[in-house]
């Protein structure tokens, strides 16, 4: 009985640090890095079907290049795994769901009294990568989230309403944080700097960012190096939810299920 229990055990380790890899991958710049590999590992078992010597030998002199090559070429998806298993993410425990629900409504309505007096704000929710290296220089807050202290922190005369301000779950950590600003040339050149910073700390973390236009007043989530333009209240207050709430269970094999899905289309895009 032992000797299969230790073979599921040993499958199911290596299945799970296989899956969390791709799914840190997913929608950053590693999972074109993935693509080439499997190209080169395509071609190398093509070489070595069809007996091409020479290209056979050169591909097994590369090995240890490639050795050498990986943790240098996918040191930001590590980091991350890394600092997943350090924080301890899968054991963190839920929030209530009433609790959730009212700090989404706490936040969504400062963002609707923002986006109709066009008070530009942009709003950070750290997640499993901790972000102290754009906090720590700035105004460290603690506090506990609340309608009226986010309005006051972008208020247009407050010194610190340039800035970003940085979440953790139910904390308001720092204000007048200043992020990374995006080094993506194909964005469009209408963004401001508010935007491109939401962008750049999505490139270099897992952090979502809420950001308010000063000049239209419309909402833009940025996650994952990518923008989702004039979100709507509905909209904000579930993607809070979620946030908040932490959830798992049912929440998570959807996920898993887009996530693969999502994976297959970025290896085999339809024509």
């Amino acid at each position: 009985m032992w000797p299969q229990i230790k073979i599921f055990l040993d499958i199911f380790i290596v299945s799970a640090i296989i899956y969390r890899v791709l799914v840190l991958m997913i929608g950053t710049r590693g999972i074109q890095l993935v693509k080439g590999f499997l190209m080169l590992g395509t071609l190398a078992l093509l070489a070595t079907a069809i007996d091409l010597q020479l290209v056979s030998w050169f591909f097994r002199r590369s090995l240890w290049a490639l050795v050498i090559a990986i943790p240098i070429v996918f040191q930001p998806e590590l980091r991350k795994m890394l600092e997943e298993i350090g924080r301890g993410t899968l054991w963190r425990p839920r929030m209530g769901s009433e609790e959730a629900e009212s700090l989404s409504q706490e936040i969504v309505a400062a963002l609707g009294y923002m986006k109709a007096n066009k008070i530009g704000a942009i709003l950070v929710f750290q997640k499993d990568t901790g972000l102290k290296e754009y906090w720590r220089t700035a105004v460290k807050l603690d506090a506990v989230i609340s309608q009226e202290l986010i309005l006051s922190l972008f208020w247009k005369n407050n010194p610190l309403h340039d800035g970003a301000v940085i979440m953790d779950r139910e904390t308001i950590i720092a204000a007048g944080c200043y992020l990374p600003l995006s080094d993506n040339t194909d964005i469009s050149r209408w963004y401001g700097t508010r935007h491109r910073a939401a962008l750049g700390i999505t490139e270099v973390s897992d952090a979502t960012v809420l950001v308010v236009s000063e000049e239209t007043g419309n909402i833009t989530l940025a996650n994952g190096g990518h923008f989702s333009k004039n979100l709507k209240d509905a909209q904000v207050q579930k993607l809070l939810s979620l946030y908040f709430s932490d959830i798992r269970g049912d929440v998570v094999r959807g996920t898993l299920k887009d996530r693969i899905s999502k994976m297959l289309k970025t290896f085999w895009p339809k024509e």
